[in-house]
């Protein structure tokens, strides 16, 4: 299973780490994934999204 999350769907981005000479490399910005257990079954969700279900 990809690193994506089950209730908003945002993944994987990319950009550019810079050094301190300012070159630009490439990299990867990972999501904050937890598996949570949500109406008796498991789901991928960022920390972002039960964060917020916790809140309604």
């Amino acid at each position: 299973m990809s690193r994506v999350c089950q209730i908003c769907g945002r993944g994987t981005q990319s950009g550019n780490t810079r050094s301190h000479s300012n070159i630009a490399t490439r990299r990867k910005f990972k999501i904050n994934l937890q598996t949570k257990k949500v109406d008796g079954r498991k789901i991928k969700a960022c920390a972002k999204c039960i964060k917020t279900m916790s809140k309604v």
